[in-house]
């Protein structure tokens, strides 16, 4: 693999840059859930937003995926909806006696599940073989999903009326979890003049190609082994800590070291450093942990973990060998 160069890198930020600001004409609020999305983006991940309803989680979203230029596809979740109203059937035409498949939304480069919490768990599964491998499976035949391909989930709170919890199994598939809360004073009169008349149009910044060619210099970002050492150490101490009954995942690892990557490509850097570690570890680790007892489902007790973590687990630079 080529190393990244600094001009291939700065080229980038200032697609990255450009795209942050054509999303923020339409998104007025903190800056933090926009950067942890194309974190997402960057990585190749997917990214779950959490609020309580009309604090802009689907104005945002609609945003960067229009800013992206990609095809994208809209899921509203209801708890009527059925597996094949998102991975789409084969449909029968009487004309000529044969099945056609008819594709559903998952077949678009971005994926807008709203409030995907509201249907049950066998209609949320339908999005597990899509987020992990990039493909479903209908009536026993494959199909490879578009590239790129990303999944925008928004939930409200699991405990107000209507809503299912999601499966451990998904909500490890999402590289990032982003909480929203309730802008500022500030922001919120900001609000108020933007759309006090007709609301902004994003314009699409990136192209599919893009998006990909972005995503592929992310992965060729440097990485030290001893940095693979210091993820490799935070996620251990999820899984032994006293308050967790189930600890981050491997895959998780791998999600945090891929995060940090694209951290460092947005912050204009061609290797990783431990402060992009340490950036995007309480968005890629907290929602990953299932805590015991009376904790679980407190959010702040998992965002307490993951900075225990980020305290307790030094960064050591091993020395180097003597010749």
């Amino acid at each position: 693999m080529n190393p990244v160069t600094g001009q291939e890198v700065a080229a980038a930020r200032e697609r990255i840059i450009l795209l942050r600001q054509e999303v923020a004409r339409s998104f007025v609020g903190s800056s933090r859930p926009l950067e942890v999305m194309t974190v997402a983006l960057l990585a190749r991940g997917h990214a779950l937003l959490e609020g309580v309803p009309g604090v802009a989680k689907t104005t945002l979203v609609k945003s960067f995926a229009a800013a992206l230029g990609c095809a994208t596809r809209r899921i509203q979740f209801t708890p009527d909806l059925l597996p094949a109203d998102i991975t789409g059937t084969y449909v029968f035409s009487p004309k000529d006696g044969t099945f056609t498949l008819r594709a559903g939304p998952v077949f678009a480069n971005v994926v807008l599940a709203d409030e995907i919490n509201r249907a049950p768990a066998k209609s949320q599964s339908a999005l597990l073989e899509a987020m992990q491998e990039r493909q479903v499976t209908i009536e026993g035949d494959r199909f490879e999903l578009p590239n790129p391909f990303l999944v925008l989930a928004t939930q409200n709170p699991i405990d107000l009326e209507g809503t299912y919890p999601l499966p451990e199994a998904q909500i490890d598939r999402f590289l990032v979890r982003i909480v929203m809360g309730y802008p500022s004073a500030k922001d919120e009169a900001a609000m108020l003049r933007t759309y006090g008349g007709e609301p902004p149009k994003t314009t699409a910044i990136l192209t599919p190609a893009e998006v990909v060619s972005l995503q592929a210099l992310t992965d060729r970002i440097h990485v030290d082994n001893d940095l693979h050492d210091y993820a490799v150490a935070l996620t251990h101490f999820t899984r032994s800590h006293p308050k967790v009954t189930l600890g981050c995942s491997p895959r998780a690892t791998l999600g945090l070291v891929q995060a940090g990557k694209a951290y460092a490509l947005i912050e204009g850097r061609p290797f990783l450093t431990p402060d992009d570690v340490r950036a995007v570890a309480p968005s890629v680790l907290g929602h990953r942990l299932v805590l015991q007892g009376e904790l679980e489902g407190n959010a702040d007790a998992r965002r307490q973990i993951v900075e225990e973590a980020l305290a307790k687990v030094s960064y050591r630079r091993p020395a180097a060998r003597a010749l």
